[in-house]
């Protein structure tokens, strides 16, 4: 059943970070002031979030050939890696704020590109083109939310960010 294959997501990204990190998980939580185009891509965010969580509780992995199920396997499973290396690094941000140690050095955004491999390993397990429909939602709108969270960044924490921006890429 395809709510299994959530139970490392939630494990990680709400257990483990409240366990590291109380402070972190509000900060998991805060969406930056959106912008008027911003906030229908926000809408959409939420939407297909839910969408994609409760849609895979009533999906199954099926049966496939095993080299698909291998990749799928491969990518859900490098998705729960870069899901909890990226929460460690999130519950432990420099003295000012920043998360720039770790996996950070590498994305600005590893939490939103965890998702997508996440649930992109999801899709592929369940061969469901309906989750896929509502991971591309999700993973664009998500687009329009980071872009805000930069632009809070930058006011934020100013030139320290805008040097973090050029050079670190957004995603990977």
């Amino acid at each position: 059943m395809g709510i299994f294959l959530l139970v490392p997501f939630f494990l990680i990204r709400f257990g483990l970070l409240s366990i590291l990190n109380k402070e972190a998980v509000r900060r998991a939580a805060f969406f930056a002031p959106l912008s008027a185009g911003e906030k229908g891509a926000y809408g959409v965010y939420q939407i297909s979030n839910v969408a994609i969580l409760v849609y895979l509780i009533f999906l199954a992995v099926r049966r496939i050939p095993v080299w698909s199920f291998a990749v799928g396997a491969g990518v859900y499973l490098g998705g729960v890696i870069l899901l909890l290396v990226s929460v460690v690094n999130f519950a432990a941000p420099a003295e000012n704020g920043m998360n720039t140690n770790g996996i950070y050095r590498i994305s600005r955004n590893p939490m939103y590109v965890a998702y997508f491999v996440f649930f992109m390993g999801c899709v592929i397990l369940t061969q469901s083109l309906l989750l896929l429909v509502f991971v591309l939602a999700f993973q664009i709108s998500a687009h329009w939310i980071i872009l805000s969270e930069e632009r809070w960044c930058i006011q934020k924490f100013g030139e320290k960010y805008i040097q973090y921006m050029k050079s670190v890429r957004r995603y990977i």
